[in-house]
């Protein structure tokens, strides 16, 4: 009796802090911090990151950029998960880091802030979410030629991938109550399944390779064709810094926690606690995977350019043969199914959280009924990454640039609210997880990281420089900012008042969703002076 009284008490509490920001309980609260975490520690999906880009990491910098450059990347990105965690606990709602620029920025800037940071959240989960299921669908093409006569083709993989997008977007759609339990099964896979993974390479390798070869070996197999690589052009330090995307596009994700906070129990605690812990296991795990693999390479030249295209693969097979191969790349298929899975859940509700609030079109802002799912931005959310992977079919380097923009734009995103919080901390009220007197040194450093990396991600990869080996990268970002600033200029400004303060609104009659620019217009006019908790965007 006294759990049940205690679990009404923190829903209420719940309930009670998020009508404090403005909002109705609409998504079904149910999630525990195991809950949360694990849909974080899903996306993050250390297998997904690592066996996609194993080759990209062999080809920049080596076995010593790969397993050092991971250690660098996690202990900076730990700085982004603290201030990200200090923040969800303060204002925990779906529309996470859009919703917090605007409540940590100037009133008369929050709007801007909200609506910039709303486009670039959105546009780098698409991207996520495309990224994941879209390298599980080429895993599945690459399986699929091991001892058959299979040929992968673009045409076949992009029609794997929309399948994969469909079973999201049915199981999103209907089957709310089993996302907990496949969030459990995800867990178990990724912690435990990649463990098994990395101790049977390592007890069933022929020979392993030194520690020296995992931690001290260079290589630049940036040099298209028989022309030199970065090393040699520029230095050894440009390969090494732009050598860690593999470690930095495998660690986005874990503002997922945030996006589900309006689902999660005791969400102020949970919440910035299930960011942190996806980001420090995901650490861990990753590390000994990654060196485990390292470890258990037979043939290095091999590898790099292995027959079957793809490195995971060819080790699996020099290791197991081609039966243990399939078995065990079967293994990594359904750890990125599950990451594929939890990308879009946490997608639609950003989607979600986003239209409710003007930035889409009011048609997305319905929650069924029966399923208490955002059903209309989850179809959203695998319309637009089937679009995304569309290029594919006529060239691998513009889905390249299609996906890099994840890690930017998800980063950017991250780093505004992060930026306004450590400017204005009078607009930061902190929650229950509170950094005290580090708090604004830890979003310093937070943010340099991020400026860093998003400079370094936007130079050219491969020498020579040519149209298909551009490092399409800044085009993309280019393009986003250039809608996002843009349509701000031409007509959002107008009408988008950033978060609503929907259930204040509502109650005075004010239509705030169904009429963009009503909010604005009601304060222009007075009506709502006196209201709670709507002063700060007038």
């Amino acid at each position: 009796m006294d759990d049940n009284l205690n679990s009404q008490s923190v829903k209420v509490q719940d309930e009670d802090r998020l009508a404090e920001l403005g909002y109705k309980q609409e998504l079904k609260r149910n999630w525990s911090m195991l809950h949360n975490f694990g849909v974080s520690f899903s996306i993050i999906s250390i297998v997904t990151g690592v066996t996609t880009l194993f080759e990209y990491g062999l080809s920049t910098g080596g076995p010593g950029v790969m397993s050092v450059g991971w250690i660098v990347v996690c202990f900076f990105t730990f700085f982004v998960a603290l201030g990200m965690a200090e923040i969800v606990s303060a204002i925990p709602t779906s529309g996470g880091p859009y919703f917090w620029a605007a409540i940590l920025a100037p009133a008369e800037k929050a709007a801007f802030a909200s609506w910039i940071t709303g486009w670039f959240n959105l546009l780098g989960q698409v991207a996520v979410t495309t990224g994941i299921t879209f390298g599980c669908a080429e895993l599945i093409s690459t399986t699929s030629t091991v001892g058959t006569g299979y040929t992968p083709t673009a045409a076949r993989t992009l029609g794997i991938y929309a399948a994969l997008l469909v079973s999201h977007g049915t199981i999103n759609s209907f089957g709310v109550s089993i996302l907990r339990y496949l969030n459990n099964t995800s867990i178990v896979l990724h912690s435990i399944g990649v463990s098994c993974l990395a101790i049977a390479c390592l007890a069933k390798a022929p020979t392993l390779q030194s520690a020296k070869f995992v931690f001290a070996t260079f290589y630049d197999g940036t040099g298209e064709g028989s022309s030199v690589g970065w090393s040699v052009r520029a230095s050894p330090a440009y390969v090494a810094v732009c050598g860690i995307l593999m470690a930095q596009y495998t660690i986005t994700g874990y503002d997922a926690s945030a996006h589900l906070s309006e689902e999660t129990q005791n969400a102020s605690w949970n919440a910035p606690l299930g960011v942190l812990m996806s980001v420090g296991v995901s650490a861990v795990f990753g590390f000994f995977l990654i060196v485990s693999l390292l470890f258990s390479i037979q043939d290095f030249a091999g590898t790099v350019v292995s027959t079957v295209g793809q490195p995971v693969t060819q080790i699996l097979i020099d290791i197991f043969g081609n039966k243990g191969a399939i078995a065990l790349m079967t293994l990594i298929i359904l750890c990125v199914w599950h990451a594929g899975l939890f990308s879009m859940t946490s997608n639609s509700r950003m989607m979600f959280g986003f239209s409710r609030d003007g930035g889409l079109p009011h048609f997305f802002t319905t929650v069924d009924a029966r399923f208490q799912a955002p059903i209309r931005t989850i179809w959203l959310a695998a319309f637009l990454s089937f679009l995304l992977a569309i290029p594919s079919l006529g060239s691998s380097v513009a889905f390249s640039a299609a996906t890099s923009i994840a890690t930017i734009g998800l980063y950017i995103s991250y780093g505004i609210p992060i930026l306004m919080g450590m400017m204005y901390p009078a607009n930061f009220i902190k929650g229950p997880f509170n950094l005290r007197f580090a708090s604004r040194w830890i979003a310093l450093v937070a943010c340099l990281w991020i400026a860093f990396i998003t400079i370094v991600f936007c130079l050219p990869e491969l020498n020579p420089v040519t149209s298909q080996t551009l490092n399409y990268t800044p085009v993309a970002v280019g393009i986003v900012a250039a809608w996002a600033f843009g349509s701000w200029l031409l007509w959002a400004r107008r009408w988008f008042t950033g978060p609503i303060r929907q259930i204040e609104a509502e109650q005075m009659g004010i239509p705030v969703v169904e009429q963009p620019g009503a909010l604005e217009e009601a304060e222009r006019q007075g009506k709502l002076d006196g209201m709670v908790g709507v002063d700060h965007f007038e």
